[in-house]
């Protein structure tokens, strides 16, 4: 019997646009939030699994950078991108307060607010990447394409291997 999973914002959000996604449960290690578990978890390549970063810009405040789970944000290029001179990494403490998701469910979609978002250009080599469901222990599986158009990101080039 399968079990049932219950809908995250995220997905309901997804489910009201018309946009087809599928919701992929994984084990949650408290002590590993790094995204190679998740990718371990899934059985998937790690360059398919992208983690949400959120970084505020000195010009234009914050702005999400949706990067692959092997890579690390390049602030000099997510600043350039974001139309600022200098971006940071927010502290985590503000995580939940900016966006309404903690560490290891931050999720590009349904954050409080809309904020600017910006996905890795390689993406677009995938017919799907997985994306944080908004929990911990939750993944949504979409089309890179979806997810350009449901959070109006854009691809560029922002993080470093």
């Amino acid at each position: 019997m399968k079990e049932k999973i219950n809908k995250t914002n995220a997905a309901r959000l997804l489910d009201k646009a018309g946009i087809r996604y599928e919701l992929i449960p994984y084990e949650v290690d408290e002590n590993d939030l790094a995204a190679h578990h998740v990718a371990e978890q899934l059985g998937e390549p790690i360059g398919q699994v992208f983690k949400t970063l959120v970084l505020h810009g000195d010009r234009t405040g914050y702005f999400v950078c949706v990067i692959p789970g092997d890579m690390e944000v390049d602030l000099k290029l997510a600043a350039k991108v974001s139309g600022n001179k200098k971006a940071e990494l927010i502290p985590m403490k503000q995580l939940l307060p900016v966006t309404g998701y903690i560490r290891g469910g931050c999720s590009p979609i349904g954050m409080k607010k809309a904020f600017p978002t910006y996905l890795h250009e390689s993406a677009a080599r995938y017919p799907f990447i997985y994306v944080s469901a908004g929990v911990r222990g939750l993944q949504i599986r979409i089309a890179p394409a979806d997810l350009v158009a449901y959070a109006r990101c854009a691809l560029c080039p922002i993080a470093t291997s």
